[in-house]
């Protein structure tokens, strides 16, 4: 399943901004919530926006990769994807507004060229039965 290797680097890259929330955490001694601590208010931010949309993409991906999708094209929907999840949370970690809005329109159109995509794959045939 290719899907299965995009789903790994996201999987990765989750645990990765996870990891930095942790660290947050520790340094300045919040247990919960943000505790108005901006490192942390970050580091939760860049997390919690990865964890909204990379599930709905894999699951896209999945459906095109199952819908019988080009392996390139499936290649490529997942290298454009993993990249504008990384610079989005690059963007939110170095505060970077640039980085963050061109880190969420990369994400956005490639959920919409999976939602297109998945539509021209989809077996209609397999419908009606």
């Amino acid at each position: 399943m290719i899907s299965a290797l995009y789903g790994v680097l996201l999987a990765l890259l989750i645990c990765g901004l996870s990891l930095n929330v942790i660290k947050a955490r520790r340094k300045n001694k919040v247990i919960y919530a943000d505790g108005d601590c901006k490192e942390l208010i970050v580091a939760r931010t860049a997390q919690s926006n990865a964890v909204d949309y990379i599930p709905v993409t894999l699951i896209l991906l999945l459906l095109l990769e199952l819908n019988g999708g080009n392996v390139w094209l499936i290649h490529a929907v997942g290298i454009v994807f993993v990249t504008g999840r990384v610079v989005h949370a690059r963007g939110i970690i170095n505060e970077s507004l640039k980085g963050r809005v061109l880190g969420m329109q990369i994400t956005l159109y490639t959920i919409f060229a999976l939602c297109f995509l998945n539509i021209v794959y989809l077996p209609f045939e397999k419908l009606l039965m």
